[in-house]
């Protein structure tokens, strides 16, 4: 499908009764067709994956067609000039973390971006920095842990900030990092406990909730079999 076919598809399936329970979730309502989520991504699998095409999409100022572009373009084909232009044209989470799950931690540019964002003044900028870490703490089977482990240390810096989608994207990205195996989640219990002591409002919450969710009896017992499974793998 092109960008006009696109359009008609999102015009077709648009139900306008959805877009106030959109707004519920804090999703910007002014420029949505209304449409939920597995139906953005089932018209995003009916397209060919290309550059010019999400350009085009992200150029209209849709939630649903700047979503699409997230899903059709070609990482490889992404430069760090077009993740701070979106970056900037982001105005609510979802499209946020749309486009860090479905593009940005994919890729070379992730790690940088990551530095440079978390330190942005704009809300959405920033939470995008720490939505970057939380999506490569799921889905990165690769990188050294290390690299997580520094982290922490932005994460513990910005704990300050009370903004609400910059404060979730904080706790969100602490939580993941201690999810990712055992040594992970006792450098993430660490930093939380150092983060509660901080005098901050935000920073009390993010750490009392991380710690809550990382030492619980459902989260460690996830990691032992995440740990056992690779184990297994390596034999």
């Amino acid at each position: 499908m092109n960008t006009e076919d696109i359009i008609k598809k999102l015009e077709e399936l648009s139900k306008p009764e959805d877009v106030e329970g959109l707004g519920r979730f804090g999703i910007d309502m002014k420029n949505t067709y209304g449409l939920k989520m597995p139906v953005v991504k089932k018209i995003a699998k009916e397209c060919e994956k290309s550059h010019e095409l999400a350009e085009n999409l992200w150029k209209i100022e849709t939630r649903e067609t700047r979503i699409i572009a997230s899903l059709v373009d070609i990482p490889e084909k992404v430069t760090p000039e077009q993740m701070d232009l979106w970056a900037n044209d982001f105005n609510d989470w979802e499209i946020c973390d749309q486009c860090c799950t479905n593009l940005f931690r994919k890729t070379p540019f992730a790690d940088e971006k990551i530095y440079q964002w978390t330190k942005d003044d704009k809300e959405f900028v920033k939470r995008a920095g720490f939505a970057l870490i939380a999506v490569l703490a799921i889905h990165d089977k690769k990188t050294d842990n290390k690299v997580f482990e520094n982290y922490l240390e932005l994460i513990k810096n910005e704990s300050i900030d009370n903004r609400n989608f910059v404060k979730k994207a904080v706790n969100w990205a602490l939580r993941q990092i201690g999810k990712k195996n055992k040594y992970l989640n006792k450098k993430a219990i660490d930093i939380a406990i150092e983060i509660d002591k901080i005098d901050s409002k935000s920073a009390h919450w993010i750490a009392k909730d991380a710690i809550r969710e990382l030492n619980s009896e459902k989260t460690q017992i996830a990691i032992e079999k995440k740990e056992e499974k690779l184990k297994k793998g390596k034999k």
